[in-house]
C-alpha cells in the first residue's frame, strides 16, 4: 500500500476542525436539529405573538433519522413534529444542539397540545441536497421562517414575512465555511491526506486534549448509564451477561463492543445526558471514541496518545463523511467512525502510518455495505458490530493482514479507498435510499 505525501498547507487549523466538527449535544441530532431550527425562528417573535402553526420540510435522511429515536426529557417520546413544537415553544437557540435541555413539563404539555390538534407539519423535501431544514411559524399576525443547511447546527438564514432579517443567530459567515460556502470544511475533508492529518496531532494544544479527554468522559458516561440500567433494548447489558455467562475474560475487543453498545442504548432511549458528537453524530460520537478507550485498559499508553488518537479517529471519521455525504444511505456510525477507531486504536497500538491506512481499509472492506435505515434503539447493534471491528481491524493490520488494491473498493492509498467509498455511495445507494424510508414509512407506528 502506498504512502501518502502531505499536502500543502491546510486551509483550516486542527483547533477550527475540533470547534466545528466535535461538539456535545443532547439528544438524536436529526430532532435535534429540527428543534433548533424552529427555535431560532421562534426567537423573531415579538412577545405579544404565539405560535399557532408550524410547518417543517426536511430532506429524505433527516426525515428518516427522526422517525424512530426518543427524545430526552419527554417521558419516550418520538417525532420531528414533536421536536420542532418543543424548539418553537420550549427551547433556546443559544443552547445550539443542547436545547433539549430546556424542556419543562409546561413546555413539553404546550408541545404535545400544538401537535395534537394537528398545528405542526413536516413534510418532505425530495429534492434537497445535503442536509436540508425549512421551518416556517405562522402567529395571528405574521409568518416567521429559518433554514438549515449541510450542518446540523448551521442555520443559514432568518425571515419574518419572506424578507431576510439580521440576527447575532446567524452563522454564514462562520469560520468553519471559510470563503468557500457551507462547503468549505468538507471539500477541505476530502482533499487531506493521512500524512497531513497525523503531522495535524502535534498541533494539539494542552487545552484542545482536555478538551478530546472530557468527549470521551462524556460519552462513557452514557456507557455506563447504559450497562446499569440496560436501557433501550439492552444490547449492552445482554452482551455483558453474554460474557459472564461464558465465563471469559473481558478482551479489549468485547469492552470495546459492550461499552459502544451500552452508550447507544442509552442514548438512542432518550436518557438524558449529552453525548460528544462527531462529524454532526452522536452516535458516530460513540463509535469514534469508546473503543479506543477500551483498548487503552489493556495496554500501556501515554495520557497525551490516547487523546491525540482519539483526535485521529475524529478527523478520519469525519473525512469518510465529507466523502459519503453529511446523511447518507450507508450507515456511517459504522463504516465511518469504525474506521476512524480503528486508525485511533492502530496508533495506540504502535502502528506507522502505512499500519493505520491498512486498519481503515480492513474496515472498509467489512463494513461498507452496512445500511443506514434510520436512527433508533436497535443502532445499538450495529454499534458494537463497528466497535468490535475496529479493534479487529486494527490488531490484524499490525499482523500484516492488509487488503490488496487488486480486490473490492480497496484503493492503493487510503485517499483511494475513500473515494471508491464514496462513489459507492453516491451513486450506488442512491435509489436505495429512497426504498429504505418507504419501507419505514410503510409500518404501522402506533
Amino acid at each position: 500500500m502506498q504512502l501518502s505525501t502531505p499536502t500543502s498547507e491546510p486551509q483550516y487549523t486542527i483547533q477550527q476542525f475540533l470547534q466545528h466538527q466535535i461538539a456535545p449535544t443532547l439528544g438524536c441530532t436529526e430532532p435535534v436539529a429540527v428543534a433548533l431550527g424552529a427555535a431560532a425562528a421562534a426567537s423573531l417573535l415579538p412577545e405579544d405573538e404565539t405560535v399557532r402553526e408550524i410547518r417543517v420540510q426536511v430532506d429524505p435522511n433527516v426525515f428518516k433519522n427522526g422517525l424512530g429515536v426518543l427524545i430526552p426529557g419527554t417521558g419516550g417520546l418520538r417525532g420531528l413534529d414533536l421536536a420542532s413544537a418543543l424548539g418553537a415553544l420550549n427551547g433556546d437557540p443559544a443552547h445550539g444542539l443542547q436545547l433539549l435541555q430546556d424542556i419543562t413539563p409546561e413546555g413539553l404539555a404546550a408541545a404535545r397540545a400544538l401537535v395534537e390538534r394537528g398545528a405542526v407539519n413536516v413534510t418532505l423535501r425530495d429534492n434537497a441536497e445535503g442536509l436540508f431544514i425549512h421551518t416556517e411559524l405562522w402567529t395571528s399576525r405574521h409568518s416567521y421562517e429559518s433554514l438549515i443547511r449541510d450542518r446540523h447546527d448551521n442555520l443559514v438564514s432568518l425571515a419574518c414575512q419572506g424578507r431576510d432579517v439580521s440576527s447575532d443567530l446567524l452563522q454564514y459567515e462562520s469560520e468553519e465555511q471559510g470563503e468557500d460556502g457551507a462547503g468549505g470544511m468538507d471539500r477541505w475533508l476530502r482533499g487531506l491526506n493521512l500524512g497531513t492529518i497525523l503531522g495535524m496531532l502535534h498541533e494539539l494544544s494542552p487545552q484542545d486534549l482536555d478538551f478530546l479527554r472530557r468527549g470521551v468522559e462524556m460519552n462513557m458516561a452514557l456507557a455506563e448509564y447504559g450497562l446499569a440500567h440496560a436501557s433501550g433494548h439492552g444490547v449492552g447489558a445482554g452482551l455483558a451477561a453474554l460474557q459472564e455467562e461464558d465465563g471469559a475474560d473481558w478482551d479489549m475487543e468485547r469492552t470495546a463492543q459492550i461499552w459502544t453498545a451500552a452508550a447507544a442504548d442509552a442514548r438512542m432511549a432518550g436518557v438524558n445526558l449529552p453525548v460528544m458528537s462527531s462529524a454532526g453524530s452522536g452516535n458516530n460520537g460513540l463509535t469514534a471514541v469508546l473503543p479506543l478507550y477500551a483498548v487503552q485498559r489493556f495496554v500501556s499508553c501515554p495520557r497525551d496518545r490516547l487523546w491525540e488518537s482519539v483526535c485521529l479517529s475524529h478527523l478520519i471519521n469525519a473525512m469518510i463523511k465529507a466523502h459519503l455525504g453529511r446523511l447518507s444511505a450507508v450507515c456511517s456510525c459504522s463504516v465511518a467512525a469504525g474506521s476512524g477507531a480503528a486508525a485511533g486504536i492502530a496508533r495506540i497500538l504502535g502502528g506507522d502510518e502505512e499500519t493505520i491506512a491498512a486498519s481503515v481499509t480492513n474496515v472498509v472492506e467489512d463494513l461498507a455495505g452496512v445500511l443506514c435505515d434510520g436512527a433508533k434503539p436497535a443502532c445499538a447493534l450495529k454499534l458494537a458490530t463497528a466497535a468490535g471491528c475496529s479493534v479487529r481491524s486494527a490488531r490484524l493490520a499490525l499482523r500484516g493482514v492488509r487488503i490488496p488494491s487488486s480486490e473490492g473498493i480497496a484503493g492503493d492509498s487510503l485517499e483511494k479507498t475513500l473515494h471508491h467509498l464514496g462513489s459507492l455511495g453516491e451513486k450506488g445507494f442512491s435509489q436505495l435510499n429512497r426504498a429504505i424510508l418507504d419501507t419505514m414509512l410503510s409500518k404501522d407506528r402506533s
